[in-house]
């Protein structure tokens, strides 16, 4: 109907094809699928040139108010790709908020103002189709799903405690003196747990002394801040307290275990330029942070 549209504006098939950018043939092929599929003639065609049959005339004003939608609607994809709007949910560990989640949505947002985010700060794994997440920060083996995995890089726990807490109970010098204090330890931790020597490079098995048990990160934070014993963290959730002498580290040649880190999404084709973009920064502030 497009292409029956433009040959009834030209008044040519010749600049028609011109104005389409395709061949005579294949706008004389289109015109006549199209009065095969109505089962009447639009087109009368003379050595004078074409004229429009009465039906023809009919078609043509709603043919050219239709390619004036369409063009509206293009402009209106176009302006949704290059200015995305509305809701842009986003799930991520409580260790990267600060230091990485922040500073990144603050970025995004600065570059596409129509965005709307809704930030979802969890220790536990969400759905992305459940929960209508468009990108998930997730720390640690990846679950066994349909979903695409973007790396972001590789994130490490250390030990750490308040120095009200030390001067209570002597830093531990060795691994087998880390194993009498007291842990809190969250969740997904094990008693049990793996801890590599920096400087030669080695890893043992510490068994830990579990004082308490808590199922979020800031909650390991805020009972370490009260004393109450030691943690395992990454390094970039603790960062900021490590620099304000709330938190000291504990044996600096010892660390936990190491986690990769991804962003998930569920775009099985090709992803929006914002859930590219917030990638990217999320990589960049991970990378400095």
């Amino acid at each position: 109907m497009l292409v029956f549209a433009a040959v009834a504006k030209k008044g040519s098939f010749t600049q028609a094809a011109k104005y389409l950018g395709v061949s005579k043939s294949a706008v004389s092929q289109q015109i006549s699928v199209l009065e095969s599929e109505l089962g009447v003639s639009l087109i009368n065609r003379t050595t004078r040139g074409i004229f429009l049959t009465a039906v023809g005339k009919l078609i043509y004003y709603r043919c050219d108010s239709l390619q004036d939608q369409i063009d509206s609607l293009l402009e209106d994809i176009d302006d949704a790709l290059k200015n995305p709007r509305g809701r842009f949910t986003v799930t991520f560990p409580h260790s990267l908020e600060h230091l990485v989640i922040l500073p990144a949505i603050e970025k995004l947002c600065q570059e596409f103002p129509g965005l709307q985010p809704k930030l979802i700060a969890s220790d536990q794994t969400l759905d992305l189709v459940e929960h209508s997440i468009g990108l998930a920060i997730h720390a640690g083996e990846l679950p066994d799903s349909s979903y695409r995995a973007l790396p972001i890089g590789i994130m490490t726990e250390i030990f750490c405690a308040s120095p009200s807490y030390l001067e209570k109970h002597p830093a531990p010098k060795t691994v087998a003196e880390l194993e009498q204090h007291s842990w809190i330890a969250t969740d997904w931790q094990k008693r049990r747990m793996p801890v590599t020597c920096t400087q030669s490079l080695t890893t043992e098995t510490a068994s830990l002394n579990q004082y308490a048990s808590v199922n979020t990160l800031p909650t390991a934070v805020g009972m370490a801040l009260r004393h109450m014993g030691i943690v395992l963290l990454p390094s970039l959730a603790v960062k900021e307290l490590i620099n304000q002498g709330e938190l000291v580290p504990l044996l600096d040649h010892i660390e936990g275990p190491s986690w990769p880190v991804y962003a998930l999404h569920a775009y099985q084709n090709k992803k929006p330029v914002y859930v590219t973009r917030f990638h990217q920064l999320v990589s960049r502030f991970f990378e400095n942070a």
